[in-house]
């Protein structure tokens, strides 16, 4: 699974489909638009799908699986992944998290009966549980795997500390880690610059996440990647200063390599050396298309361009 194999380094994000966040049915016009984004995916080489169980109260998973269950062959040419670990609306609480053993097989199984496939080739855990024993995480996802259910494991939303806690006791190495990453959302980035540095008390980033994961080979999928459009599509007057100077730095360098600000935006972060992996969210096909050059975008990226970027995105030099 890991991106050096092969893989292409772009991931689907499938929140956006299966209609309402509430408990609305799902119908035609639901799945069709899995359909026509699955396809926009595939064409600029993305093969992994990113999911988890809460996504559209498990509409996202299940319009994904009508479409495989439609599609002919489909499954064997994609990679899915799934997350388990988030509830939501049980036990008379908005939100609590449950990495029990239980919980972890209960929430796979009801995902691969949504997806309509026999396995998921990476699973992630969503959040860090306070009240997790790695010791049955480790039970539960040997079972999974034991019974050709999962195949690898990733994590979500962990420090480097919890990574190793949890590693401690898996047989299996865990693949992934998934963050919120971006030109805009930069606390992973600015941690590192600020170390005995005043402004540093402004982030909270755990040190040290980001070089584990490049030293153990764990793939950094990136989340927010394409910062919600703030800099390829949001409306002038509704930027910041560092925001309206970004997005017209980002349309400049687009045009000198004859591609799209989406392509330059994703290729700032995947021309860092950590080989980061961004999530794509958007529903919107022409955006997909739009970030098919960010790999050779990534590769020809001068040090000065990709300083340059982040200058004007934080709005200051750096120290």
């Amino acid at each position: 699974m890991n991106n050096a194999n092969g893989r292409g380094r772009l991931i689907y994000g499938c929140m956006g489909l299966g209609g309402p966040w509430d408990g609305t049915s799902y119908g035609a016009a639901e799945i069709e638009q899995a359909a026509v984004v699955i396809e926009a995916a595939k064409s600029v080489g993305i093969e992994l799908f990113d999911h988890a169980d809460i996504y559209r109260s498990g509409k996202s998973e299940a319009v994904f699986g009508e479409v495989l269950a439609r599609s002919q062959g489909l499954r064997e040419k994609i990679l899915l992944q799934s997350k388990c670990g988030i509830r939501l609306g049980e036990r008379g609480l908005d939100t609590h998290y449950d990495l029990s053993r239980e919980a972890i097989l209960e929430r796979v199984n009801e995902s691969l009966k949504r997806l309509q496939t026999d396995y998921i080739d990476v699973l992630l855990l969503h959040r860090p549980d306070p009240l997790m024993d790695p010791r049955e995480v480790a039970d539960a996802v040997g079972q999974l795997v034991a019974e050709g259910k999962v195949r690898q494991l990733g994590v979500s939303n962990m420090s480097g500390a919890q990574i190793e806690f949890l590693q401690d006791c898996l047989e299996m190495p865990i693949i992934a880690n998934q963050l919120e990453m971006s030109l805009l959302r930069r606390d992973w980035l600015e941690s590192t610059v600020l170390v005995n540095h005043a402004d540093g008390l402004g982030f909270t980033f755990p040190h040290g996440t980001v070089e584990l994961c490049m030293a153990k080979g764990i793939e950094l999928q990136a989340y927010g990647s394409m910062a919600q459009g703030r800099y390829t599509g949001a409306p002038t007057e509704e930027l910041s200063p560092a925001e309206s100077a970004t997005a017209e730095m980002l349309q400049q360098l687009a045009g000198e390599k004859g591609t799209t600000p989406e392509s330059v935006l994703l290729g700032w972060l995947m021309r860092h050396p950590a080989r980061i992996s961004p999530v794509l969210g958007t529903t919107n096909p022409g955006r997909i298309a739009a970030c098919a050059d960010a790999a050779s975008v990534a590769a020809a990226m001068t040090r000065a361009e990709w300083y340059g970027l982040w200058v004007a995105a934080r709005g200051s030099n750096i120290p």
